[in-house]
């Protein structure tokens, strides 16, 4: 009972433990889905393990499991029914894996609907930041292309204030008058504002004097602020008002702010120079204003490696230390006033550097880095302005590794786009890039480099977690971790294209989660569309990004790409395959701009305008170039392109005028260029004139005045049509109009005063643009009749003609000339600008109302005025003139005079400066007219003529020009009687004119022996006429006598083929052009035309000879420095059938040498003997003809010859050696050979050697030597040898020393006991031949005959041994003589026989080689018979 209980209670426990099993696997947390690029989360998530893979026996086996006090026991028990536990946990287990099978499926399918989502989501994201991005492209700065405009109008009159407004996103418009916001709720009634399609306009239906004042538009946006300004003037019977005039009193104003001063014009830097931008301001800056601030097209610059701001007390500077393209644009300088803010614009063109190679193009720019990974970029850039001498081509793109500095090129081939991936980077370094443009003449300059950039995980900051916990506290968490155990990775999804062109394919994945807990690769698959075969398309390298550019692609076929990831665990199952996938079509060029308009601005710069094209979505923005109209030289405007339609073209000359043209820029390169500009000339726009001055009382009645004024400085670019006069009595503020109607004159009469009062004037002027501002408030000038004597004072001082040193004064008489006329003028002058010390300029008055100031300072500043004088008295001086610069203004052109084509006397002048209302104005004496019968004048651009119909004494004087709109542009000249005689002459020259001549009859004779006789005068028209008159008879063209005229260029030439005794005689050209005309004559006769026709039949001859093969250089001899005669020529236009013999005294020659590709044959006869003179001949031939050339050496020739041969052998020699003999010694000279031509002699001590003596003199081919017998002391001292070529001596020297001499007479005295030696020696005088022959049987006689001094000892040997045997052999010795008979020779007495003979001072041997043949045999050929 008690083992049934436990039983029991085991089996209730097993139970219990499989439903908590149950329970545990029920109670698996469900997996939240989550899209492939959303962050999966495993936490409480378990894997089922099936139970085919582990037993309950297993289970029971596990020691982590923990154990019961019965757990033996229930061991025991239960292993009867382990079969059927294990069955039973079998179904349990399969049941669970099916379980876990359909978990799985149906998460997959929520993953992929997730999937479906994300993809959804993310091209709703990308669609919205394309649009994004189309907006930004769209994005522009605030502008007024058309800005608001000064207006006058009458008290009670509407006006409507307009301006035009353009920007992207729309600008907020606020309405400003005098400063302060214009409040349209303060008078709802009177204001109305419209704003329209950018059109905003402000009208004001019944205007007010409240209403005149400065009225301000601003535009503002994000991208910045823009405005412009107008001026309201309302007329009315108080005066006009010209806005609310208000300041600030000098208690408020504590301190007086900075405004600008000087600041920075348009400004060219070269690519890669240093640039500096100053700004200077009117006095120190504030506290406030410390901090000016700088802009590069509306973004702030701040401190950096490569710039530098500076700001100090009264000016502020901004340094770029290297200045690129990407620098160009506006440069805005800010400064903070009590007002707001105060600006100064400028534009900074970058001009390209020098290119490196000629004709390259220049460099890209704004090469950006993006989609920066662990081994790849993609970059981005502009193309370049200029293109060079051909269109760009394509770019190469390089990248260097900061840790090793070197460039290397990414791109094998050219890329065409302006984007390219770089791929096969190191992971973790630091990279930078650079591009080059490239065409046919090569690669260009390098962009500038990015900024560095480091390879690096994009990704890698999003699996780390960092937990805060308790007393702060982290923990980092990895997303490794929160896998598990999971190593080898899951497969990558969302394969696709990010980038696509019409070369290379770049694929993107998204990474697997999870993605193991090791570092991932990838393998890149890739599969033809509708085949099911995979192929590697990463196979050489290594994957590390999940980014690849796939180049190898075929153009027109579909792909499929798939990826796997790979850790150290192994490799992944494929990805889903991607999409189809194509190359691009390739992106075409943008259309270029159209309606190119250019507007003037300012006498430097226009104002260029054009519209885009229709496709304008991939437009970057545009290049702008100009010329000068009709040069065609086209000069590239900016190098960073401009994204608006309208641009400041700065940098142009003054009245030059221009025509441009633009470029579309996109990434697929620039467009062609647009349509050409209407040509312009370059000018300012006209405005309102400046204010007038110098408000003077000339006359004063008691009721009227009389008023005069100076004229604007500057009329606007318009003439000044009149001029408006305000008047107030002193000590009133308001002033009232005095006329209605605008003043011609700059003299008024101002009418209906009050005697007694003062009163004050202004004057307005006013051209077409409208009313200027007003003059300076006269002095308060008193109404009172004027009874004095002295004349008023003169007034309307002009200055005409300013130069370095003299300038002519102008003004007119006053209209109060006093009690009596006016007798004379005072001038005074002063230096400098405000200075009061005045100077007579003149000793006494004058009584003109002109005078030429000379002896002026250049450079000085100068102010005059005048003083009238009359029998009272001195008047009051006049108001003095403006300051006046004495210095030529640049450009400044005089009067010029001279005779015109058709023989009439002018007067000439140019204008540097003038527009379409300007006029030339002339006068005689500066003020009377030019009578209209006597000249007349024509004005043509810039120049006007003044032409004398008829030319006389009447017509002498002081000429003057000015412009009527600037008098300041003027000259003079005084027309004398000398120059009416100079020019009335070469008036008639001009009418009556001589063809001039430039090159006389020249006589000319061509290869081919045709006859050339010609002359050339000066340019003639194409009516011109000739005659060629032959021995006073009219000749032309026949075929053997030919005539040319070459009107253009004035040439006249009579050509011969074939000059004949019959052309012999005198040749006269008569020339004709218009009223031009003259005639010259050659005179071809006598020993000039006999040597002309022997000249001509020579070169006939030889043009014949040369029509086949014949001799360029004819046979010529040399002398080389081997002291060889080379006999040389040379032939030409030979062929393969071409053949060259050389001749000798008729007989051939073969030892030439005859190079066929140069034509040169020699011969070289390496030592010259009496044989080598004669008659050489060579001839040259082949089907065409023949040619032969002769060289004759004989005679002086040969002569010739042998002093070149001797002067090269004596050059040849060495120094002088010394060399001892059993004699004496010897003393020599080694040449290269000598020959008897060359006379030698021997000197000592500068004597010349008896040869009869003991010197003995001799030579040989190679040495020349002197020997001196028996030599004793007086023999030492200097040796010469002089050798005579027959025009030049050639010396050699040796000084023979004292101890050059004791070693030569120590070998001498060892070689003469050697010779002593030698004569005394046992020798062998007279003796055996070399072999003899002998019959068998015959006795043989050998002789010898021996000297020697002892007599000798005698030895004969047989085959090396002495004969001893006197029976076969007898020998017999004499003092002189030996002899050995052999008898009955026998065939054994073959072999070697010698003779040796010896006493004291030495030995010889003699051998003779003895064959024995016997009877009837033939004894050996070499062998002499005996017996």
């Amino acid at each position: 009972m008690e083992t049934r209980t436990v039983m029991q209670r085991e089996r209730e426990e097993q139970l219990s433990q499989m439903s908590h099993s149950v329970q545990l696997s029920s109670q698996i947390k469900k997996k939240t889905f989550t899209s492939s690029d959303e962050e999966a989360s495993y936490s409480n998530f378990y894997p089922i393990i099936p139970a085919d893979l582990m037993s309950v026996k297993e289970i029971l086996d596990m020691d982590s499991f923990p154990r019961h006090r019965t757990w033996e026991i229930l061991k025991e028990t239960m292993a009867a029914d382990e079969e059927y536990q294990r069955e039973k946990w079998t179904r349990f287990g399969n049941e669970a894996e099916k379980l876990e099978i359909s978990v799985i499926r149906n998460q997959r399918v929520l993953r992929t609907r997730i999937d479906k989502m994300a993809l959804r989501k993310q091209a709703e994201k990308k669609a919205s930041a394309h649009m994004k991005y189309l907006e930004q492209l769209s994005l522009k700065a605030p502008d007024f292309p058309i800005p608001l405009r000064a207006h006058t109008v009458w008290e009670g009159m509407m006006v409507k204030l307009s301006c035009t407004v353009q920007g992207c996103p729309p600008p907020k418009v606020t309405w400003y008058k005098d400063g302060e916001p214009l409040i349209m709720s303060h008078q709802p009634w009177n204001y109305s504002l419209q704003q329209q399609f950018g059109l905003n306009s402000l009208e004001i239906r019944r205007c007010s004097p409240s209403d005149a004042g400065e009225y301000k538009v601003v535009a503002e946006s994000p991208l910045g602020e823009a405005m412009t300004f107008g001026t309201l003037v309302v007329n009315s019977y108080q005066g006009a008002v010209a806005g609310s005039e208000h300041s600030q009193t000098a208690a408020l104003e504590l301190q007086q702010e900075a405004q600008f001063d000087t600041s920075y014009p348009p400004t060219w830097v070269k690519e890669g120079d240093s640039l500096t931008l100053q700004c200077t301001f009117t006095s120190a800056l504030l506290p406030f204003q410390q901090d000016v601030s700088w802009f590069r097209d509306g973004k702030q610059l701040h401190q950096s490696s490569n710039v530098d701001i500076k700001t100090s007390d009264d000016k502020a500077t901004i340094t770029l230390r290297a200045a690129h393209k990407e620098h160009e644009g506006v440069y805005t300088a800010r400064l903070t006033t009590w007002d707001g803010i105060q600006e100064h614009n400028a534009y900074v063109y970058v001009k390209d550097a020098s290119s490196a190679v000629l004709g390259g193009p220049a460099s890209p720019l704004a090469v950006q880095v993006s989609d920066v990974n662990k081994d790849y970029v993609f970059l981005t850039w502009q193309p370049p302005s200029a293109d060079g001498a051909s269109p760009v081509e394509g770019y190469y793109v390089e990248s260097c590794d900061l840790g090793q500095g070197e460039w290397v090129r990414c791109n094998v081939h050219m890329q065409k786009m302006c984007h390219y991936a770089v791929f096969g980077l190191k992971e973790g370094t630091m990279y930078q890039f650079r591009v080059h443009a490239v065409n046919k003449a090569g690669a260009g300059r390098p962009s500038k480099a990015t900024e560095p950039i480091l390879t690096a995980d994009p990704l890698e900051h999003t699996r780390t977690m960092v937990v805060k916990v308790a007393r702060g506290r982290t923990i980092t968490i990895t997303k490794d971790e929160l896998e598990g155990q999971v190593k080898a990775p899951f497969p990558p999804t969302n394969v696709h294209a990010c980038e696509v062109s019409d070369t290379y394919v770049v694929l993107s994945w998204a990474e697997p989660e999870p993605r193991g807990r090791e570092p991932l690769t990838f393998y890149v698959e890739r599969s033809l569309a509708g085949k099911n075969s995979w192929e590697m398309a990463s196979l050489d390298m290594v994957v590390n990004s999940p980014r690849f550019p796939v180049f190898d692609l075929v153009k027109g076929k579909q792909y499929c790409f798939r990826v796997r990831s790979v850790n150290k665990y192994g490799v992944s199952d494929p990805s889903e395959p991607s999409a189809l996938i194509s190359l691009g079509k390739p992106q075409a060029v943008p259309a270029p701009p159209h309606s190119v308009l250019a507007i003037r601005d300012t006498d430097t710069s226009v104002l260029l305008q054009w519209k885009e094209p229709k496709d304008k979505d991939d437009i970057l923005g545009y290049y702008l170039y100009y010329s000068e109209a009709g040069k065609q030289d086209w000069k590239t405007v900016n190098n960073k392109p401009t994204t608006k339609t309208r641009f400041t073209v700065h940098g142009l000359k003054t009245q030059e005028e221009y025509v441009f043209r633009v470029k579309s820029v996109s990434r697929a390169g620039n467009s062609s260029y647009s349509d050409e500009s209407q040509p312009i000339m370059v000018k300012s726009a006209i405005y309102v004139p400046s204010a007038p001055s110098a408000i003077a009382l000339l006359l004063c009645t008691g009721s009227e005045m009389v008023l005069g004024w100076r004229a604007p400085s500057c009329n606007g670019g318009d003439p000044v049509r009149g001029y408006y006069l305000d008047k107030r009595e002193k000590g009133m503020k308001v002033w009232r109009e005095v006329n209605v109607k605008p003043v011609k004159e700059r003299q008024f009469k101002v009418c209906n005063l009050t005697s007694g009062d003062f009163y004050q004037f202004r004057v307005f002027a006013a051209n077409v643009v409208g009313i200027g501002k007003p003059s300076e408030a006269s002095e308060a000038f008193l109404c009172e009749k004027w009874t004095m004597p002295e004349p008023g004072c003169p007034y309307d001082l002009e200055v005409r003609e300013v130069r370095n040193n003299s300038l002519v004064l102008l003004w007119a008489a006053p209209l109060y000339e006093g009690r009596s006329p006016v007798t004379g003028y005072l001038l005074e002058v002063s230096q400098g600008d405000q200075s009061d010390d005045w100077a007579a300029l003149t000793d006494g008055a004058i009584c003109d109302t002109r005078y030429k100031v000379s002896g002026l300072q250049q450079g000085q500043t100068y102010r005059f005025r005048v003083s009238a004088v009359n029998e009272a008295g001195v008047s009051c001086a006049s108001l003095p003139t403006d300051s006046i610069t004495a210095m030529t203004k640049p450009g400044t052109k005089n009067i010029e005079i001279g005779v015109d084509d058709d023989g009439f006397i002018f007067l000439g002048y140019e204008a540097t400066e003038m527009n379409d209302e300007s006029k030339f104005l002339w006068n005689k004496n500066y003020t009377e007219p030019i009578g209209a019968g006597r000249v007349r004048a024509e004005t043509k651009k810039n120049r006007s003529v003044l032409t004398f119909t008829d030319p006389s004494e009447k017509d002498l004087g002081l000429y003057t020009v000015e412009m009527s709109d600037n008098p300041n542009l003027s000259s003079s000249y005084d027309f004398t009687a000398e120059d009416l005689d100079r020019l009335k002459e070469l008036s008639w020259q001009v009418r009556n004119p001589l063809i001039a001549l430039k090159s006389g009859w020249q006589v000319e004779v061509s290869e081919k022996g045709s006859v050339r006789l010609w002359l050339q005068t000066e340019s003639l028209s194409n009516a011109a006429e000739l005659r060629l008159i032959f021995n006073d008879r009219e000749i032309s063209s026949t075929p053997h006598r030919k005539i040319n005229f070459d009107k253009a260029k004035g040439l006249v030439e009579i050509l011969f083929d074939q000059l004949s005794p019959e052309d012999k005689g005198s040749y006269t050209a008569q020339l004709r052009d218009g009223r031009a005309k003259n005639q010259f004559t050659l005179v071809f006769v006598d020993q000039k035309f006999r040597q002309t026709l022997a000249l001509a039949d020579a070169k006939r001859r030889d043009h014949q000879r040369k029509s086949g093969p014949y001799f360029q250089e004819f046979l010529s001899w040399s002398v080389n420095e081997d002291c060889e005669l080379i006999i040389k020529c040379k032939v030409t236009n030979t062929n393969k059938d071409t053949s060259l013999k050389w001749f000798k005294e008729g007989t051939a020659v073969t030892q030439f040498v005859y190079d066929q590709s140069s034509g040169v044959s020699t011969l070289t006869i390496p030592q010259v003997t009496k044989k080598e003179s004669g008659s050489y001949r060579a001839a040259v031939s082949d089907g065409r003809g023949e040619d032969v050339s002769t060289l004759e050496l004989l005679d002086d020739e040969y002569d010739k010859l042998l002093q070149q041969l001797s002067r090269q052998c004596a050059l040849s020699a060495s120094p002088l050696r010394i060399q001892s003999t059993a004699e004496g010694f010897k003393l020599y000279c080694s040449l290269k050979y000598y020959i008897s031509f060359l006379k030698t002699s021997w000197q000592f001590k500068e004597k010349r050697i008896d040869q009869e003596g003991r010197a003995r003199p001799g030579s040989s081919m190679q040495n020349v030597w002197v020997e001196i017998v028996n030599p004793t002391e007086s023999d030492k001292g200097k040796y010469t040898l002089e050798m005579f070529d027959g025009k030049e001596t050639h010396k050699r020297f040796l000084d023979l020393t004292e101890k050059v001499f004791a070693d030569i007479m120590v070998e001498h005295q060892r070689l003469k006991q050697l010779a002593i030696a030698e004569r005394k020696r046992a020798k062998v005088t007279k003796g055996l031949p070399d072999v003899v022959a002998i019959m068998e049987g015959k006795s043989l006689c050998l002789t010898c005959f021996i000297d020697g001094e002892p007599s000798p000892e005698i030895f004969w040997l047989r085959n090396d041994r002495e004969i001893v045997d006197q029976t076969h052999f007898t020998i017999t010795k004499e003092p002189k003589c030996s002899t050995i008979t052999v008898h009955n020779v026998r065939m054994d007495d073959s072999g070697k026989y010698s003779i040796f003979v010896r006493n004291q001072y030495g030995s010889e041997t003699v051998d003779v080689t003895v064959s024995v043949y016997k009877y009837g045999e033939k004894p050996p050929a070499n062998a002499v018979e005996m017996g």
